[in-house]
């Protein structure tokens, strides 16, 4: 059915294969019925089958024309210059078997591969058209072209946030998941900044505008998410490699057995026979089988050329939190400074942390939750970048900022600075006095070090790499542990897209990550996963989701993969061997178009029926 954006005309040219495949088995049933069983003129019982090729096969001829113009031989041409040579020939029922072929191809290979403008759609869709803008005491609904810098903005209970903006009036918190990738909700005060496409909680929250829609964080990754989706690389299907070495070899054939006997129906015979439904119809069932194989082991593939293409990559780029590691630090150590009471730090830390929407905020708010600290009532709350957290907490000015920032401020007691150790930390500062550091620890996931170690010898990645936002001291922490040793820290999603482009330029690559920040490299890299369902749109970004937040389901992937690409390699060579067999006898005369199209049918059931066993569950999908 159509959906709410879509009219009925736009459903019906979407599903146009589908019901070109439909429309011809209807035809030739009606022409079988007229000719068989009531007997009609043959100026009756070929009208039907005049519809099928004027309606369903002239369209088709003509793109396959096109594809013979620009020198494309595909797996689908020799069906196309068939289709002409038996309305010349007036073998009409030949060429409809032909046009079923073709169209029904097609709609497998549709069904199987997925919209990529679903993407867009799924961003597109959050986007409010209006926002709530507050002026001399009175609130007027306007258009988002119209705000201006400065506007002052309500976002009532479960609004998208229109744009980047600072709070004003009000307390409250928000969902930001979609952009950091963490499922929890952020605390908003007055001075908390909010970024566009934040999902408001129970409370009315007034905000004052501090950039223009178009210039927004949200607009911003919309621009790059369609960037990426322009300069996506184009992948040939496995069908056509195939045909482009089986059709020139398949039309030589024909041409040699009209010139030999001169007999234009041999012509008409040897590519009936030729016309490679193996490589149209099992190709596609074999993928739809691998998907369906995928779908039970909670690995949805929305791309079906990911199946195909995973084999062919050799460079792997990972994120890191919530890829690599769990995408939960906790608190590990706490090193306050001389005569600091780390029990006092931890209040006043987690009371301001409530308001932030950094990661370890949370591990904060769980260490202060489990020695049951209350927290304390804050002010000034503000976060600017390269300098922290900061806001007043009980009459105290507390600041949670970076090891580099109190060494290049020379805060008051900075010597006092424990030796750097890698991974995670923070330091406070109280009334701009170092306080203290606290160190924490986000797991690596118990398989990381085993998976990344066996892609290079079992699955032929020449490199392997870690693409993250995260600071590089974290970062190279993590890359130590798992084995790593191409590390690219602190980058936003537009440089990851920059390296996943480059990289992708030099060879195949596979990008798995976890949040929205990595939705633009993922759609750029050869093939994109999305490890869990942190976010809609990441989901839709990435050819394949693996569900169940597991490395182990990659490699799971790579081998149906594997399985699928050995299956459809046997139906298409299988197929294309049967066919060139058939081909001599029709050169010789044995075969007639009609008996030529039906025995390619039985090629094609065969084909068919061993395409099938790719959606059977084999005994071993893993190398773990």
């Amino acid at each position: 059915m159509p959906t709410n954006s879509e009219t009925w005309l736009q459903f019906l040219f979407r599903r146009k294969t589908l019901i070109f495949a439909a429309f011809t088995i209807a035809c030739i049933f009606v022409h079988l019925l007229l000719r068989f069983v009531f007997r009609q003129h043959e100026s009756v019982f070929n009208v039907p089958l005049f519809a099928c090729l004027f309606l369903g096969g002239v369209p088709m001829v003509f793109e396959l024309l096109q594809k013979l113009f620009k020198l494309e031989f595909g797996s689908d041409l020799l069906g196309g210059i068939s289709i002409i040579t038996s309305v010349i020939l007036g073998e009409y029922l030949a060429g409809a078997i032909i046009v079923l072929m073709l169209s029904g191809g097609q709609a497998l290979e549709q069904y199987a591969i997925r919209n990529a403008s679903s993407v867009l759609a799924a961003l597109a869709k959050r986007v409010p058209s209006i926002a709530h803008r507050k002026a001399d005491g009175r609130i007027a609904d306007v258009a988002l072209a119209d705000l201006k810098i400065g506007d002052t903005l309500l976002i009532y209970p479960h609004e998208i946030t229109p744009v980047d903006a600072v709070v004003v009036e009000g307390t409250g918190r928000m969902d930001e998941s979609f952009l950091t990738g963490e499922p929890f909700e952020i605390e908003k005060t007055v001075g908390s900044n909010v970024i566009s496409g934040a999902i408001n909680g129970e409370s009315v929250l007034g905000v004052r505008a501090i950039r223009l829609p178009a210039d927004s964080r949200y607009a911003r990754i919309m621009q790059v998410m369609n960037d990426s989706q322009s300069t996506r690389p184009q992948m040939r299907r496995l069908g056509d490699k195939l045909g482009a070495i089986y059709t020139p070899i398949a039309l030589l054939m024909a041409i040699a057995a009209w010139a030999f006997s001169g007999d234009a129906v041999r012509f008409l015979s040897v590519l009936v026979i030729a016309t490679p439904c193996p490589l149209l119809i099992a190709i596609p069932v074999a993928i739809i089988g691998s998907i369906s194989l995928c779908a039970r082991h909670a690995i949805i593939v929305k791309n079906a050329v990911a199946l195909e293409n995973i084999s062919t990559c050799r460079t792997a780029i990972f994120d890191k939190t919530g890829t690599l590691t769990y995408g939960q630090p906790t608190l590990t150590e706490q090193l306050p400074a001389p005569s600091i009471d780390a029990t006092t730090t931890l209040q006043l830390v987690s009371s301001l942390e409530r308001y932030s929407k950094h990661p370890l905020a949370r591990a904060i708010l769980a260490a202060a939750e489990a020695q049951s600290i209350k927290p304390l009532d804050c002010t000034s709350v503000s976060e600017s970048p390269g300098q922290g957290l900061s806001g007043m907490v009980a009459g105290k000015h507390v600041t949670i900022t970076s090891r580099k920032y109190v060494v290049s401020k020379q805060v008051a007691g900075f010597e006092n600075l424990p030796p750097n150790a890698g991974g995670l930390e923070c330091a406070v500062v109280i009334d701009d006095v170092y306080a203290g550091v606290l160190r924490f620890r986000d797991a690596p996931r118990a398989e990381s070090k085993s998976f990344i170690s066996h892609l290079k010898p079992m699955h032929r990645f020449n490199r392997v790499m870690i693409v993250s936002g995260d600071r590089e001291g974290e970062v190279a922490y993590l890359a130590k542990q798992v084995g790593v040793s191409e590390v690219f820290a602190d980058k936003t999603p537009e440089e990851k897209l920059a390296i996943v482009r480059s990289e992708t330029a030099r060879a195949p690559t596979l990008y798995v990550g976890d949040g929205i920040n990595d939705a633009p490299a993922m759609m750029a890299a050869t093939v994109g996963m999305a490890i869990g369902q942190n976010s809609d749109v990441t989901a839709e970004a990435a050819g394949v989701v693996i569900l169940d937040n597991q490395l182990g389901k990659v490699d799971v992937f790579m081998h149906i993969s594997r399985r699928m690409r050995t299956i459809a390699l046997q139906c298409a060579i299988g197929g294309m061997l049967l066919s060139v067999v058939g081909m001599v006898l029709a050169a010789m005369g044995y075969i007639s178009p009609v008996n030529g199209a039906i025995m390619q049918e039985g090629i094609d059931v065969l084909a068919v029926l061993n395409a099938l066993r790719a959606a059977w569950p084999p005994k071993v999908l893993s190398d773990a």
